[in-house]
């Protein structure tokens, strides 16, 4: 049985300083934990033959599949505002690109394949817990239509990684439109090498941004692509209660995709606040920051294109200022556009905005579950006797209070109770990937019981329908079940 993978190899044709090229270090015993079918049809691989011993060790990096031309990739970032000129895929290796079934191009990479000339004196391998963690909340994003990397497949690799203590190996297949992450631009434009920038550019452009090929002024543009695309995710990560944790430069996707699944986490009470990450000690990628992150890290991607836009700096300057202060207001627009969704809004009215807010802030103040406040506010819209949203308040008047000018604010608007909460329960989900039920299926899985995690993909898979069955899977945790830090731990 033969694993053919209709490799294209285009990030490899660019120049040698660009990535290195490097073979996965094979592993001892590969078994498939996980294959993601759908996703390998949708790619135009054959799920059945993937699920053989064959596909294990391909997925597992112990077989180098015909076609593949496996490259770890150049990088720098800026880690936690510090910038580190050089860093690369140091546990990842892109073995080529796809074109699936919407004839979009898909880099397949292994992350956990072994070592890299970028590993920094790590081992290059993955422990299981963090390849399942990656696993289950890249898919639950996608579910929840969130742009996102995403899971092909998990293997374990019959080896044991040494961290805080030994662990269960894995190997992680990732698929994405590309790896490309502002930290690539930064790579070059540190060395001063405005030909990798321009190269760098022009590619992402061809791959991305297509139809910005023959603009007037196309590296203006692509910073503008680049600008929409990342207010728009960071407000749709913010409309479902998600942080990052490590938003550094090189885990900003230039696809505009979420990337880099560390010790990400879903908030369960609402608090602006939350951090979870447990190397964010300062809390700079708290929940309400990410906005201002990403707009700190376009700004570093701005300063790599300075060059590329005009040869006189104070006027590159001026132009990528310009284009920058697009982001407020992009990022506003879409997360105020979500929010009103969120409460069973078709209409943007004055006042909007501010009865939003009185919201979130008597969330916060109760301890709201941001999740289940939303989804509970779709069942009241069509039964005001549904007390079930003021159970989620410690003191049920401040939403009493909250729901009469809320309903005043409906009743302005001609849908119906229930066209308004099928809407409502299209935008909010029953199902999100609570750190207690990622953490508990794990630790079921580091003993070899899989049917937890399993479970959680199956009900994640529909974070939108109810799913009587599953309802457990919707609660938030018990005081003794809190997942207060989260780790990176690839």
């Amino acid at each position: 049985m033969t694993v053919h993978f209709p490799f294209q190899n285009t990030y490899s044709a660019l120049p040698a300083n660009f990535f290195a090229r490097v073979a996965p270090t094979p592993v001892a015993s590969p078994r498939l934990i996980k294959l993601n079918r759908a996703l390998a049809v949708h790619l135009g691989l054959d799920p059945d033959v993937l699920d053989s011993p064959e596909g294990a060790e391909i997925l597992a990096g112990k077989r180098v599949p015909e076609g593949a031309d496996p490259i770890a990739m150049a990088y720098a970032g800026h880690q936690f505002g510090q910038f580190v000129p050089q860093l690369g895929d140091g546990r990842a290796i892109l073995l080529g690109e796809v074109i699936d079934r919407d004839g979009v191009r898909r880099d397949i990479q292994l992350k956990g394949s072994g070592p890299t000339p970028f590993s920094r004196r790590g081992d290059g391998r993955a422990a299981l817990g963090p390849v399942l963690r990656e696993y289950i909340v890249s898919e639950a994003m996608f579910a929840l239509g969130i742009p996102t990397t995403r899971s092909l497949a998990a293997v374990t690799s019959g080896e044991r990684v040494q961290r805080e203590t030994m662990l269960p190996g894995a190997v992680l297949t990732r698929v994405a439109a590309s790896h490309i992450r502002v930290g690539t631009f930064q790579f070059f434009a540190a060395r001063g090498d405005t030909d990798g920038v321009r190269a760098l550019a022009d590619h992402v452009i061809a791959r991305h941004y297509p139809d910005i090929a023959n603009a007037e002024r196309p590296y203006h543009a692509l910073l503008e692509g680049v600008v929409a695309r990342q207010a728009d995710l960071v407000a749709r990560w913010l409309l479902i209660g998600f942080i990052h944790g490590v938003m550094n430069t090189d885990n900003t996707s230039i696809s505009g995709e979420t990337i880099d699944y560390g010790p990400c986490a879903f908030m369960d009470e609402y608090n602006p606040a939350q951090v979870f990450s447990s190397i964010d000690e300062l809390g700079r990628y708290a929940y309400a920051n990410q906005p201002r992150i990403a707009l700190w890290n376009l700004t570093r991607l701005a300063e790599c294109l300075l060059r590329l836009f005009s040869d006189d700096q104070d006027k590159a300057i001026e132009q990528a200022q310009f284009i920058l202060g697009d982001f407020a207001e992009k990022f506003t627009a879409a997360y105020q556009a979500g929010l009103r969704q969120k409460i069973g809004l078709f209409t943007e009215r004055d006042g909007d905005e501010a009865l939003i807010q009185d919201l979130l802030d008597a969330m916060a103040k109760n301890q709201a579950d941001f999740t289940l406040t939303f989804r509970r506010l779709s069942d009241a819209v069509a039964d005001p006797d549904d007390d079930s949203v003021r159970a989620q308040f410690e003191e049920p008047a401040a939403f009493d209070e909250w729901a009469a000018r809320w309903r005043k604010r409906l009743a302005e608007e001609p849908q119906s109770a229930s066209e308004r909460q099928a809407a409502m329960r299209a935008v909010n989900p029953a199902f999100i990937p609570r750190n207690h039920s990622v953490e508990a299926v794990i630790a079921a899985a580091v003993n070899n019981d899989y049917a937890p995690f399993e479970e959680l993909l199956t009900v994640l898979s529909k974070p939108y329908e109810d799913q009587p069955e599953f309802a457990a899977y919707a609660d938030p945790p018990l005081p003794d079940q809190r997942v207060l830090r989260t780790f990176c731990g690839t």
